[in-house]
């Protein structure tokens, strides 16, 4: 008897559950993260699981940096300037379109998508613009829960651009040197890897017999591509590649020359260094020898005889004697 009455009571729960979830609209979707190209199409969707109202209303809003924008308003794309809140709900339905009007502002994707049944977006060609939260909202009036709402997170990728690439055009065996490659449009950001005569360089020298001699270091994230000592081997033709899931881009080729430790060129700089040295020594020493450095009157050319008085004629010195004049007077 206990069983019947437990079997009867699981039919009712069973039976009162059904018609209340017929008399409440329940959304879903098939994917609340979305990741697309861009330049294809994309299908945001709401799907609706439960509903007894035969016209609901279906609104969509695109959701970027916090600000809400119509995309599907009034059984269209949303086209027309309208107001900016983030208003939504059942209250916003039940105050009917003036208000609704009042509470968003227009989208960017008019002639670029469409409602498909039953509440799913269609965007024909999506651009990284696009890449925001897109919240689907449908109100039943006939329904006892008459409004849901589900929200979905588009993202989309960018392909890279050409990188910009920088190998220096010469380097000399032992010395370090790096290369360089940057992208700033790719999204996600990019993953780099460097070709070497056309050749892939692997990542960790180590896991290639080929390049285990090597000391260069990848980083793919940055796109740096550094030698601690730079081998004759490291010379020739070096290209960048940008790549994520959008596809990728490559620089032109560039090459880079490996020079010998120039041991002639280091010597005969050298012998030129010291031969300025001696010469510059061997001008000072001259100079000294001249007197071009001593002090002037502190030798007998440049002595300054003293005045002469009056009745002396000191220009008469091999006599001894002063001699007198003739105006001399006793």
């Amino acid at each position: 008897m206990a069983m019947v009455r437990l079997a009867a009571g699981f039919v009712v729960y069973t039976s009162l559950g059904h018609i209340l979830s017929s008399l409440a609209v329940i959304l879903r979707t098939t994917d609340k993260i979305v990741w697309a190209n861009e330049f294809e199409p994309i299908e945001l969707t709401c799907l609706i699981e439960s509903i007894s109202t035969n016209n609901p209303r279906i609104e969509w809003k695109k959701i970027k940096n916090g600000v809400p924008s119509y995309v599907y308003f009034q059984n269209k794309i949303a086209g027309k300037q309208l107001g900016l809140s983030s208003a939504r709900g059942p209250q916003h339905f039940r105050a009917g379109s003036q208000a609704s009007k009042r509470s968003c502002m227009n989208g960017d994707l008019e002639h670029r998508a469409q409602l498909r049944e039953p509440a799913n977006i269609l965007i024909f060609n999506t651009s990284r613009s696009d890449t925001a939260e897109y919240r689907c909202e449908v109100a039943a009036i006939d329904d006892q829960r008459d409004f849901d709402e589900i929200l979905i997170s588009l993202a989309v990728r960018v392909k890279p651009v050409v990188p910009r690439c920088s190998v220096p055009e010469a380097v000399t065996v032992g010395t370090s040197t790096e290369l360089r490659c940057l992208e700033n449009e790719g999204f996600p950001a990019p993953q780099y890897r460097w070709f070497h005569n056309n050749e892939e360089l692997p990542q960790d020298p180590k896991n290639s017999h080929k390049f285990l001699n090597s000391s260069y270091s990848i980083n793919p994230d940055t796109g740096g591509l550094k030698f601690r000592r730079v081998r004759k081997e490291d010379a020739g033709e070096y290209y960048c590649q940008a790549k994520n899931d959008a596809g990728h881009a490559q620089c032109p080729p560039q090459m880079m020359e490996v020079y010998d430790v120039d041991i002639l060129g280091i010597f005969l700089k050298s012998f030129a260094a010291v031969a300025v040295f001696f010469c510059l020594a061997a001008s000072i020493c001259h100079s000294l020898k001249r007197g071009c450095f001593h002090k002037k009157g502190h030798n007998e050319n440049n002595y300054n005889w003293p005045a002469q008085n009056d009745g002396v004629n000191y220009r008469d010195a091999d006599e001894g004697h002063f001699r007198h004049k003739s105006s001399f007077i006793i």
